[in-house]
């Protein structure tokens, strides 16, 4: 069993946690202490799936191989380092595994000096690196330092360092440079027999889909033009790629205040000439735009030489195929829900994917799995109930295997026929000690925001007794993209929310985790509001509506309510506590921004001078009244702040210049600093810290005493 190493750090903080005797139910470490399945891949051929395994900060690779899928633990590293384990892929033969252990792949940008996240303080610089190991058994063994790799049929190892391509062998060898290119290099895609290598390359204002052929043989870009091209596909006989194309920047600047198509294109083009043509192009109208979802166009050339995509074009993210020498478009996935997470059958016949709808009441703020023929709808239902299941991947050619939870059940892998039937469970890394037999479980609720817009939430409350009323706290998801579900959640950041809210249940709160727009889920007129964040806050109201609701409960003292969120939601944190400090009495607010103003540039495509006439003022002013900052002479309620030093998603400087703020004004505020972190903890003593110190400062601040 993992030991408790991080107990040092709680000494830290200015106030003591709360005593375990304030609930007979479980404590913080025990609610944390929840082992956390990720990264699931299936090899090509060779029947075999791996994943990652979190449980206390210790990441560790376990494999299953077919026929008995039996779990077994591959890697044997033992300390809450901060280190991830990422971007597991399996050679095309199923022989070997390659996997990146380092880095911060969540990031809006590389740290300075490209350095590798430190969170344990180490004395020693870590490094992003590639690591290798047989399938049949034995040590991993370190390749190079790099990332984004990929593996060809011939059995060398590409991938990204210092933004260029290099390449490896897996039986040995040094590493080399394998070509020259002007750009920045991502996107590395393996031709099926391994002999050519396609690429982005990224000019800044435009990028190419290049391939490499030979070190004799010049690169080849396809169809070159002003736009930027990404994510190259290749059709199954090699002769073909597939690849998106989106406007260069330039042109007429666009309003920061309103919204406008983000039009763009499907190209197919030849991998012997680099001639190409548009298979498809979208409408230049709002739900045409550039899908800004999970795999954004989510490109696969499936069966019958037909390219399956995502789209909003129906007002929902729904699969599409056409074929690729264009032609009519077939709409996959009709119906009022959301695709997420997709891949392909291993005859390339069907996607499988995860979608939040079924015949169980609440399945919106759910995630079942479906499978449907790449060239007609009429999907099939795989999972349904109460369980949740996302990110399904073929293991075999009957097979299907995916990460599955429930409302009490941790993430942990599962397969199943690829007609959903035989499903069984693959357990890894479990604790006796997890208190799972405890946690409640959400109800759904809505309740109505000012402008009249349905918002959705689950509900954590433990009841109470007769007459007692307890405090209200409010939980605000970041992204803003993101949806809280009915359930443990498929990112390891809100399925740490989703512990803390079932821990504040436990301990005399009633939790409300609010489904704000600007999240997806809803359709896309929700997923993009008119007038939200920058452009006027419109998101807020959401919050204020959810609070109502709580108030209104007779559980719930109305005077009693607290809000906390990380990143946007400490944003909406921050938010409440300028706004409505006469209805929120306390918040915590980690790592959120708190002065839109300062990233104008971001919101212009990186136009940061360009507006059109008379814009530039009025955009500013409008960002500027939408942020915490700009109600600061309001705000009178305390707040706790959190943030790691290293964050690499929002600015640390958001968090000094809010606190500088709050301390002119004499108005009450704690803080809490993690040296080397970065936004999403990487250590999981860091989350028991912040945890820690977020559950107690409510309970100090919203009158919740130990029993």
């Amino acid at each position: 069993m993992i030991k408790f190493r991080f107990l040092a750090c709680m000494s830290a903080i200015m106030f003591a946690p709360l005593s375990m005797a304030a609930s007979a139910a479980f404590s913080m470490q025990q609610v944390l202490h929840y082992p956390f399945a990720t990264e699931l891949a299936a090899a090509e051929h060779g029947d075999a799936i791996a994943w990652v395994c979190n449980l206390d900060g210790v990441r560790n690779i376990w494999l299953a191989r077919a026929p008995s899928f039996t779990p077994t633990k591959v890697t044997q590293y033992s300390e809450d380092d901060g280190q991830e384990l990422t971007q597991l892929t399996f050679s095309p033969d199923g022989a070997r595994l390659i996997f990146v252990r380092g880095g911060d792949h969540d990031a809006n940008w590389p740290a300075e000096g490209n350095l590798s996240p430190d969170p344990n303080s180490s004395p020693e610089q870590p490094v992003t690196a590639i690591w290798a190991l047989p399938v049949a058994g034995g040590a991993p063994v370190k390749i190079d330092e790099g990332d984004a790799p990929v593996i060809s049929a011939r059995g060398q190892v590409a991938y990204i360092k210092d933004n260029h391509v290099w390449i490896a062998a897996f039986d040995g060898g040094k590493p080399e440079r394998l070509f020259f290119d002007r750009g920045k290099d991502s996107d590395l895609a393996f031709s099926p027999d391994g002999s050519q290598l396609a690429f982005v390359s990224d000019r800044a204002d435009h990028s190419f889909i290049g391939i490499f052929s030979a070190k004799d043989k010049p690169l080849m870009y396809l169809a070159p033009s002003t736009s930027k091209d990404e994510s190259p596909v290749w059709s199954p006989d090699g002769k073909h790629i597939a690849f998106t194309r989106r406007p260069g920047d330039g042109g007429p600047p666009r309003s920061a205040l309103t919204q406008t198509p983000r039009p763009w294109s499907i190209w197919v083009a030849s991998a012997g000439d680099g001639v190409g043509h548009a298979a498809w192009k979208s409408p230049n109208t709002l739900a045409g735009s550039f899908p800004d979802v999970a795999g954004e166009a989510n490109l696969h050339w499936a069966a019958g030489d037909r390219i399956v995509f995502m789209s909003y074009l129906d007002d929902w993210p729904h699969l599409y195929s056409v074929p690729a020498a264009g032609g009519a478009t077939v709409l996959l996935t009709p119906g009022a829900f959301m695709v997420e997470h997709v891949s392909e059958s291993r005859d390339h016949r069907f996607m499988i994917y995860d979608a939040n709808t079924g015949t169980t009441k609440g399945d919106d703020d759910r995630r079942h799995l479906f499978r449907v023929p790449v060239d007609h709808p009429g999907a099939v239902a795989l999972t349904s109930g109460e369980s949740l299941e996302w990110t399904p991947v073929a293991a075999a050619a009957d097979r299907v295997a995916f990460i599955a939870a429930g409302p009490q059940q941790p993430p942990t892998v599962a397969i199943a026929n690829l007609d959903g039937s035989h499903r069984s469970s693959l357990a890894a890394a479990t604790n006796a000690e997890f208190p799972m037999s405890r946690f409640l479980t959400p109800k759904q609720v809505t309740f109505t925001a000012a402008d009249g817009t349905l918002v959705h939430g689950q509900l954590f409350d433990s009841g109470a007794k007769s007459g007692e009323k307890k405090p209200g706290v409010i939980f605000v998801h970041g992204g803003p993209p993101r949806q809280m579900l009915l359930g443990w959640h498929y990112m390891d950041y809100y399925s740490n929310g989703y512990a803390v809210n079932q821990y504040l249940a436990a301990h005399g709160f009633v939790a409300l985790s609010v489904n704000y727009r600007l999240g997806i889920g809803y359709g896309r007129a929700f997923h993009h509001p008119e007038h939200a964040g920058h452009a006027g806050a419109a998101e807020y109201q959401d919050v204020v509506a959810g609070a109502h609701f709580l108030q209104s409960l007779p559980s719930v003292d109305g005077k009693r309510i607290g809000i906390w969120g990380g990143s946007y939601g400490g944003y909406l944190t921050a938010m409440a506590l300028a706004r409505n400090s006469d209805i929120f009495k306390a918040g915590v607010d980690l790592h959120g921004v708190h002065d839109w103003s300062r990233l104008m540039h971001y919101f212009t495509g990186g136009q940061a001078t360009r507006f059109e006439k008379g814009d530039r003022e009025k955009a500013m002013q409008v960002a500027w009244e939408s942020s915490p900052d700009a109600q600061i002479d309001t705000w009178k309620s305390p707040v706790l702040l959190i943030q790691g030093d290293d964050d690499r998603n929002v600015r640390f400087q958001e968090t000094v210049d809010l606190a500088r703020r709050l301390e002119e004004r004499n108005l009450p505020f704690e803080e809490l600093v993690l040296p080397n972190e970065i936004h999403g903890f990487l250590r999981h003593a860091s989350w028991v810290q912040a945890d820690e110190a977020t559950a107690n400062f409510l309970a100090r601040k919203l009158g919740v005493t130990p029993e």
